[in-house]
């Protein structure tokens, strides 16, 4: 665990109590190593990419989340550390948040872990629309300014945003060849979520992005 979580745990450490139900949740989940073979042909996942804003509430396998959260910004050349997106002068600044019906997690794509930052059920508070509440994953895409060393003000939101965008591509194609629906999300109330994520003022929320089975997909 890296200094920069340690200091996130200690801030959240005075939030909210957790709810009885959440306490149970674990505070480290070693994912399963990610599948990094098969699924569909690249061609035919740009052909069926696409948004979908009705999910159903069925929750995710770890395998699935594993794969998914690989695919999305983990690291696919152990030998250097290399990651799955892209970021400019490999700042590597884009940190991606998990929410679930169990809490908030941090994904640590060097261990290939999800740590715990908050014990509540927040996916409600990822968006403003209303299936964000129901679905069973919403991924926020957050940007560490302190991490882009010798950058200016203005290149620092410039190359934040597309770096966060490579990740929702590829969380786009990963749910195309799984057959999973998938919206990416501008409209975030950022001061909220920030304050409730414990963010600091260097720590900016991108993006949003909601992953599920398609509604009507079996329980």
């Amino acid at each position: 665990m890296d200094d920069r979580t340690v200091k996130m745990l200690k801030t959240v450490s005075t939030s909210k109590p957790a709810t009885r139900s959440l306490e149970s949740a674990p505070q480290i989940i070693k994912l399963p190593p990610p599948r990094t073979s098969g699924g569909k042909p690249l061609l035919q996942a740009l052909k069926d990419r696409h948004s979908s804003r009705e999910f159903s509430g069925k929750a995710l396998p770890v395998e699935v989340l594993s794969n998914l959260l690989w695919a999305a910004f983990g690291i696919n050349r152990p030998s250097n550390g290399g990651r799955t997106a892209p970021s400019a002068h490999d700042w590597e600044e884009i940190d991606v948040y998990a929410a679930t019906a169990e809490g908030l997690y941090l994904y640590e794509p060097r261990e290939h872990v999800l740590q715990r930052i908050l014990a509540q059920d927040v996916r409600a508070k990822t968006g403003v629309q209303p299936f964000v509440a129901e679905a069973p994953l919403n991924l926020v895409y957050v940007a560490d300014l302190t991490r882009m060393t010798e950058a200016t003000p203005e290149d620092k939101a410039w190359y934040s945003g597309p770096d966060a965008g490579f990740v929702a591509q590829n969380v786009y194609l990963f749910c195309a060849s799984e057959g999973l629906a998938v919206v990416v999300r501008g409209m975030v109330d950022r001061p909220a979520l920030g304050k409730l994520m414990s963010l600091s003022p260097d720590e900016k929320i991108m993006l949003a992005q909601t992953v599920g089975y398609p509604k009507g997909a079996k329980q």
